[in-house]
């Protein structure tokens, strides 16, 4: 019996299998460390002291909820972003993007609008929350509205997505299923070579 398992399709749904299982565990270790980094995060919320602009993207994890300031010598743009106000309406955040005394660049959420027009905003210095930004970036949410806006929210952690656990039992789930369907493949292909001889 053992002769007639194919053996080349056979290798291929292991192999499938034990790559979905690695996946499932790659995602718990995912999960270790997220629940590790969103730890740090709700310690820096609860930190006061300022720490500087992290302008080397090395410096951007350790500085998240933290708060810091900079000072905007140049303003090369404002976009409008989708975002909440303090008070949880959903409307537009103007971020900024500054050039910083010393050199260096820094986006600058100086407030929120109800409609999507960009404030005009010539720079100075600004404090907040550090949050993070685009690819990797950060991006300071002002403490107080400039350009006559209104308060953005102020960036919460809990924000963050922590799914690894439903994606691991996603992927051993994967891998049951291949396994149960090739096992009972194989029995019917079995049963039928033996109903043939």
């Amino acid at each position: 019996m053992i002769r007639r398992i194919p053996v080349f399709p056979t290798l291929l749904v292991l192999a499938a299998v034990a790559t979905m299982v690695w996946l499932g565990v790659w995602q718990l270790h995912r999960l270790a460390w997220k629940e590790g980094l969103l730890a740090h995060y709700a310690a820096a919320e609860n930190n006061p002291t300022p720490v500087p602009w992290p302008g080397d993207p090395d410096a951007v994890e350790q500085a998240l909820f933290r708060r810091s300031s900079v000072d905007c010598v140049s303003v090369a743009g404002v976009d409008a972003l989708a975002g909440r106000s303090a008070s949880g309406q959903t409307g537009w955040a103007q971020e900024a993007h500054c050039t910083l005394a010393g050199g260096g660049k820094a986006d600058v959420v100086i407030g929120w609008a109800a409609r999507p027009e960009t404030a005009t905003w010539s720079g100075g210095k600004v404090s907040g929350i550090v949050a993070p930004g685009a690819r990797g970036t950060a991006r300071l949410i002002a403490d107080r509205p400039q350009a006559g806006l209104q308060a953005n929210a102020r960036p919460d952690q809990s924000e963050i997505p922590n799914n690894h656990f439903a994606y691991a039992v996603q992927w051993f789930t994967f891998a049951a299923i291949a396994l149960i369907i090739y096992v009972l493949a194989l029995r019917k292909r079995l049963a039928g070579d033996g109903v043939r001889r």
